[in-house]
């Protein structure tokens, strides 16, 4: 009996670690599409953190407004998104969008149109080999990281656009 009980746990150890071991594999495409998403709720958090009437405020008379930050954002993640080679139609970003709340979905859907394009591939058909605009030979993976960093450079920027206006971005709000 007690060879019978050994058996078990043992084999009920093995199914745990081999369990456990899969659930903790990372992949390219799977940290992308993690970090994408959370890209997008940070972006969408620091969007609306600006009231409506301040979506016009420049830092300097040189910088893109508000609104034009979100919009660059937007623009720039279809633009490049489109550029690793999907099948899902992108979506149509009005660059002269005015309301808060249509240069945020315009933003919002890019990042969707970003979450759309990620699913068409898989761990290995993420990490292909493309000719990336203005960065040659890259993997999809790099182009779409590339993106993660170019927006993370304009999340910064906003987040001193609300601290010139007295808001504390939604990310360094402590409870």
């Amino acid at each position: 009996m007690r060879h019978v009980a050994t058996t078990v746990i043992c084999a009920i150890s093995a199914l745990i670690l081999t369990s456990s071991t899969a659930a903790a594999q990372a992949t390219v495409h799977g940290d992308l599409m993690k970090d994408w998403q959370s890209m997008k709720d940070t972006m969408v958090k620091i969007a609306n953190a600006m009231p409506e009437d301040k979506f016009g405020y420049k830092s300097t008379p040189a910088q893109r407004s508000y609104g034009e930050q979100v919009l660059h954002v937007a623009q720039v993640n279809v633009g490049l998104a489109q550029a690793i080679g999907g099948k899902t139609p992108a979506p149509q970003i009005n660059m002269q969008a005015k309301t808060k709340a249509d240069i945020v979905k315009a933003m919002s859907d890019s990042f969707d149109y970003g979450i759309a394009v990620i699913k068409e591939f898989d761990n290995k058909t993420i990490q292909d080999t493309i000719q990336a605009p203005f960065m040659g030979p890259s993997t999809r993976a790099r182009v779409m990281f590339f993106l993660l960093g170019h927006t993370w450079d304009i999340y910064g920027q906003m987040a001193v656009y609300l601290r010139l206006n007295g808001i504390v971005p939604p990310a360094s709000v402590r409870p």
